[in-house]
């Protein structure tokens, strides 16, 4: 128990000093134990990966976005170096997402107890098998949509009968399935109509939650909404399209606070009502 309490500190340690590598191997070694993680330790767990994978994902933009304007040039003396420095980054992104994949299929799904956890779990699982999927090509690309589209689904079967529409991990959950939708399968249409049934279930409760998770779960909800005025806008026949950046600067909102007092609460949750309506009224023109 020394052990575990001393490698979640030297995580928040790590966190603290920007070292998310180092953050990750204290992490393991935790979920190694095969014992249920606190919710501070599953968050722990999670911030650490996402920051180790976000910094490549990240590289691999901008390296992907130079090769194609050097291809697009023509500069034949370059591609190959690009080309090799991808690769490189494609690699290290292959094995951060084999390493924590591993974990949750040997330590932590199998350990897991409650629905709040198995769908925190399962979420991980297929945002892993998405980010694979990103620069993943043919029969890899294939097979990694398809790992992603069975671990949100069953991370969805668990959340629809365990969590109420207003839990941030639920809401966080539609994002990151809609975003593969709409990002990996091309499937706007799907995108749209999960985000947005989300979205109404949880407006429909809003008023229920705890002031613990307020602000968690109306910041989602506010991401929810600006997809699906990007992704709509997307959809729209020439003849009817309008500026993203201005349409997104009417329906943006202002989040307020759990220590708000409640009237401001309840008319945040009638400016997000509106501004659906809105939304969607205006689309289907």
């Amino acid at each position: 128990m020394a052990d575990r309490e001393d490698n979640v500190y030297k995580a928040k340690l790590a966190e603290q000093a920007e070292r998310y590598d180092e953050m990750v191997e204290a992490m393991k070694k935790v979920a190694s134990l095969d014992l249920e993680l606190t919710v501070e330790e599953r968050n722990l767990l999670s911030v650490a990966y996402k920051n180790v994978i976000g910094a490549r994902r990240a590289s691999w933009r901008i390296i992907s976005s130079i090769e194609q304007k050097e291809e697009n040039k023509g500069a034949d003396n370059r591609l190959e170096m690009i080309k090799s420095y991808r690769v490189q980054v494609e690699t290290e992104l292959k094995d951060i997402c084999q390493d924590i994949l591993d974990v949750l299929d040997k330590h932590l799904i199998p350990t897991a107890s409650t629905g709040e956890s198995k769908v925190f779990y399962y979420k991980m699982k297929g945002d892993y098998h998405r980010y694979l999927a990103e620069f993943a090509t043919g029969n890899d690309r294939k097979e990694a949509a398809e790992n992603s589209l069975v671990a949100y689904k069953a991370a969805s079967d668990i959340a629809m009968t365990e969590l109420p529409p207003t839990h941030p991990i639920r809401l966080g959950l539609a994002l990151n399935f809609s975003v593969f939708y709409y990002e990996i399968l091309n499937s706007p249409d799907r995108a749209c109509r999960l985000a947005k049934a989300a979205f109404d279930d949880a407006i429909a409760e809003l008023d229920t939650l705890s002031e613990e998770s307020y602000k968690d779960s109306t910041l989602i909800m506010q991401l929810l909404r600006d997809n699906l005025t990007l992704w709509t806008s997307d959809m729209q026949h020439d003849g009817v399209r309008v500026n993203k950046r201005s349409r997104f600067k009417i329906l943006k909102i202002k989040m307020f606070h759990k220590s708000f007092c409640i009237h401001k609460r309840m008319c945040s949750i009638y400016l997000l009502q509106c501004e659906m309506v809105f939304l969607f009224c205006f689309t289907a023109m």
